[in-house]
């Protein structure tokens, strides 16, 4: 791989390459201009407030422009002449005419996956349990992936690209090759259209004057934090996409620069997505407290550069990126031919941008849970024995309010005082705190706790409205080292249903997980974004693919995603089943595949790449194949 020698340039250096600065680095515009001897004179001295000026941004695109044809001229990219221009410049024309911003491009392809799904149950036998004979017109999931985006509004396909077709590739590769080249073009557009929205994000919002003016210097830090370093890796990766097209358009690999800059560089994104928990709130804060801020900020959200888009779409790019990376690599491993050294680099990849978005998930959840915990123990009062809640292993899993049995169940005790009294319970995932609140409504008094390993459920049926979602809680050693019981009545089925999968884990769900290997078991796909309330309840976003685990009859369902194992509550509203067992079949099939081939083929950095031959079977090899 090549080194850019630009990759040294400070980030404040780097200007508009997707457009502005691509459009001046084609072969046409360097043939027919004679590079200047004489370097940009120094930038002006007004930067107090972020108050950059336009001329220090045209200087510095200039400056790029330069660096960059010196480059693309040593590395022999560009020719000196015009001979074979063609074959050089339209690489660069692929990112320069990218029409979507990265958001356009995200909801498009969701949705496009959605179709994929719906249009494969629509093509599939119903509830077939053997191979689809050939000639049956059920269209494989590549080439059917291939018509949706071909037909809808979304980024071009490498197969229509004018010096793909006048190559005559097209016919002489099998379609299984033209496939692997469009998912791993897709990479490389994606990612062209990824930076051209983070263009926007700093040259219409953190270069702008009037907005920055706005702001101190500890603000601008909270909203953008560490995003110039952000994009500069971007860029760098961008460069590197972009070469490997040049190089030759019949791609050979991705995935190893996705690994390369993944160990190198994507680090960036950990400390930016961190900062997510605080630059949320701070945006808020600073939207309500200041008016010269909120005012700015709604001009430039109407400015038509930004397509009707708000700010926090803009500021929430990297960790969709990032997230959307690993699944586009996950696509070309699902892809590319067995034991080849396509699937080796993806999988070095895979792994590499799977430990990059784990290692963020859990900063993120390390930050918020500890000011969750801090925030609780301010509440608690104990009635005796104190038991000390913030802990690094510790975090919230449920909390919420219930009815407690207060006596015997007897027609007199329902005249005399209630039947049921409210506690509050903070479930953690480690210790149950029963609570009851103060008259005042801001303190919770401690009367009971138990360790979560020592809760039992029982869940009773239904008898009548006084006794409908009522389930009973045992503490087998409570505070006082004794068992209790507690017969609790919730607001809904549904949230006696998650009180007791949340109490205890281990409780058998009515469908089975993943990772029991079975053949079949209920799936849905998500058609709307869901962004979880509660400490249960999981985000999911259009396209996510979830084996279900339980379903109640108010609304719920409780699912464990795919790709990533993650499991946890959402409104059943928000997904459709896939009904089409042949598709369920298919998901799992791809899940396994990848789940056995990082597990089979696990390669340390400098060790030889390649998978052992001859690997044994995963338990779904008996699944039909369409």
């Amino acid at each position: 791989m090549f080194i850019y020698r630009t990759h040294n340039i400070q980030s404040r250096d780097i200007k508009n390459l997707s457009e502005k600065t691509t459009a001046a680095c084609t072969v046409q515009e360097v043939s027919g201009k004679t590079m200047s001897a004489q370097r940009p004179g120094p930038l002006g001295a007004d930067r107090d407030n972020g108050n950059f000026r336009s001329e220090r941004i045209t200087v510095e695109t200039d400056r790029w422009r330069e660096k960059k044809k010196i480059v693309f001229m040593k590395l022999n990219l560009l020719p000196s002449n015009g001979d074979g221009s063609q074959t050089i410049c339209h690489s660069l024309n692929i990112v320069k005419n990218i029409a979507f911003l990265y958001q356009e491009y995200r909801d498009t392809s969701k949705q496009q996956e959605i179709e994929q799904r719906r249009q494969r149950e629509n093509l599939s036998p119903a509830g077939a349990a053997g191979p689809v004979v050939e000639g049956s017109g059920v269209m494989s999931p590549p080439v059917l992936q291939l018509q949706l985006r071909n037909s809808a509004r979304s980024l071009s396909l490498w197969q229509n690209l004018e010096v793909v077709q006048a190559s005559g590739l097209l016919t002489q590769l099998p379609q299984s090759e033209v496939i692997i080249q469009e998912a791993m073009f897709e990479l490389v557009t994606s990612e062209a259209s990824y930076y051209k929205s983070l263009e926007i994000l700093e040259a219409h919002f953190l270069r702008n004057p009037d907005l920055i003016n706005t702001l101190s210097q500890s603000d601008v830090h909270f909203l953008f934090s560490n995003i110039e370093e952000v994009m500069k890796a971007s860029e760098r990766f961008l460069m590197d996409l972009e070469h490997r097209i040049e190089k030759s358009i019949l791609i050979s690999d991705v995935c190893d620069i996705v690994y390369h800059h993944a160990v190198e560089h994507f680090h960036v994104f950990i400390k930016y997505v961190i900062n997510q928990v605080y630059q949320e709130k701070n945006y808020r804060r600073i939207l309500e407290g200041n008016q010269a801020f909120r005012e700015t900020m709604a001009s430039l959200e109407n400015d038509p550069t930004v397509r009707g888009l708000s700010f926090t779409s803009f500021l929430i790019l990297p960790f969709q990126r990032i997230t959307r990376l690993k699944l586009l690599v996950q696509n070309i491993l699902k892809k590319a031919e067995e034991n080849s050294k396509r699937e080796a680099n993806a999988i070095k990849a895979h792994q590499q941008l799977e430990q990059i978005v784990k290692e963020c998930n859990e900063g993120v959840r390390k930050m918020s849970r500890t000011e969750e915990l801090i925030s609780i123990e301010k509440t608690l009062d104990f009635k005796s024995k104190s038991v000390p809640i913030i802990s690094h292993s510790r975090w919230l899993l449920k909390k919420g309010e219930v009815q407690q049995m207060a006596g015997p169940k007897s027609t007199r005790t329902m005249r005399s005082r209630k039947l049921y009294q409210p506690v509050f319970l903070f479930l953690f995932n480690n210790l149950l705190l029963v609570t009851k609140r103060s008259s005042s409504g801001d303190k919770f008094q401690v009367i009971d706790s138990c360790t979560r390993a020592m809760l039992r459920t029982e869940d009773l049926e239904d008898q009548g409205q006084l006794l409908a979602n009522v389930f009973n809680l045992r503490l087998l050693d409570n505070q006082e080292e004794r068992p209790v019981s507690y017969m609790l009545k919730t607001s809904s089925m549904s949230d006696k249903l998650r009180w007791m999968c949340a109490l205890t884990p281990n409780r058998r769900t009515r469908f089975m997980s993943t990772s029991a290997h079975q053949q079949d078991s209920p799936q849905v796909q998500c058609i709307k974004t869901f962004s979880a309330q509660e400490p249960d309840e999981l985000s999911i976003e259009m396209a996510d693919v979830l084996n279900l685990l339980e379903r109640t009859d108010d609304g719920w369902m409780m699912g464990e995603r795919l790709h990533d194992g993650e499991r946890g509550w959402f409104p059943s509203r928000l997904v459709e089943e896939i009904l089409s067992k042949e598709v369920r079949a298919q998901n799992l099939r791809e899940v396994f595949r990848i789940q056995h081939a990082q597990e089979e083929g696990v390669l340390q950095p400098g060790s030889r790449m390649g998978l052992r031959v001859g690997r044994r079977l995963p338990k779904f090899a008996n699944f039909s194949n369409p």
